[in-house]
């Protein structure tokens, strides 16, 4: 149930918890411009709604932690400046009086392969992939999935993993240029280049923190840069194997929602199991004086997002 912005009605009880959100700031210092589809990007401006929103959590005092969702700088960041700018980003995270939990993007990917990002993310890994969970009370599990762990993007091109991914895509997508889903038709115009899948060892992983999480009674909150579910975002924006994910989702009572970004425009809907899917309106596509980010105050039976301006509030019942 969407609510008008800064609303919300759970502020009747105390939370559990509070944790922050926002998503796609894919800042750059570059002048103003346009998606693909012509949608006015600011990607100067893109880091103020990231600072007024470390300043909304501080000035909250109960915020735990925060969550970027990716895509910290953009694709069209001269290559030159990219860590200067992802270290510029994470600069005002720091700022932030919590831990901040992050995942990567395909822009992120643009600018800086694995190695370098994951380090510089302050991402849990020992093998390159950025898929983890935490704890952050006894009722409540957050998954972290990595969307681009199968990928063409931020692999070596001569990896195995990158191998794989272009045969796939070509095997998909008939098109020359592989981020076009031009001709592909419904939930197949996902299978573009800035798209990804979760690997097979983080499938198994997954379905091993969750039947963990069901045995222990827990609440599970899955976060992912790339939408989940075809009601919350376009087609386009989809991981490549969100149906093989949503699977293992629903073969257990626990995961109560999916975060995600991707698409700027945002997105809501509950599944046929009564999994709620929230996409996050973008930072970047914030014109000057407007914002979109948020806090999550956590329940036992629900999730409130009180959202920012152009992010809409949202009741997440359960």
């Amino acid at each position: 149930m969407a609510l008008p912005n800064g609303l919300s009605t759970s502020h009747s009880r105390t939370p559990l918890f509070s944790f922050g959100v926002i998503a796609d700031v894919q800042y750059a210092d570059i002048p103003d411009g346009r998606s693909f589809l012509g949608v006015p990007r600011f990607y100067r401006h893109s880091i103020q709604v990231l600072q007024r929103a470390v300043q909304k959590w501080n000035d909250h005092k109960n915020i735990k932690f925060s969550i970027n969702f990716g895509d910290i700088v953009d694709g069209f960041c001269p290559k030159s400046e990219s860590i200067t700018a992802v270290q510029k980003v994470l600069n005002e995270f720091e700022k932030f009086d919590g831990p901040v939990y992050h995942m990567i993007g395909n822009h992120c990917l643009y600018n800086l392969p694995r190695s370098k990002l994951i380090p510089l993310l302050k991402i849990p890994s020992d093998n390159l992939r950025a898929y983890y969970e935490f704890s952050p009370c006894p009722e409540y599990r957050f998954i972290i999935l990595d969307a681009y762990d199968f990928s063409a993007l931020g692999w070596p091109g001569d990896h195995e993993v990158a191998l794989e991914a272009n045969q796939f895509l070509r095997e998909k997508n008939p098109n020359s240029d592989k981020n076009s889903p031009n001709g592909l038709v419904g939930v197949e115009r996902r299978f573009v280049l800035f798209n990804g899948a979760v690997g097979k060892e983080q499938l198994r992983w997954l379905e091993g923190i969750l039947r963990d999480c069901d045995q222990r009674k827990q609440n599970a909150i899955v976060c992912s840069h790339l939408p989940l579910d075809p009601g919350s975002a376009a087609p386009e924006a989809l991981l490549w194997n969100y149906d093989e994910v949503m699977k293992i989702i629903h073969k257990f009572k626990c995961v109560k929602a999916c975060f995600s970004g991707h698409d700027h425009k945002g997105g809501y809907c509950v599944d046929s199991h009564g999994i709620h899917h929230r996409c996050l309106e973008a930072a970047l596509e914030c014109p000057p004086g407007t914002d979109a980010y948020g806090y999550v105050d956590v329940y036992c039976d629900k999730l409130s997002l009180v959202g920012s301006n152009r992010m809409a509030s949202t009741e997440l019942i359960f």
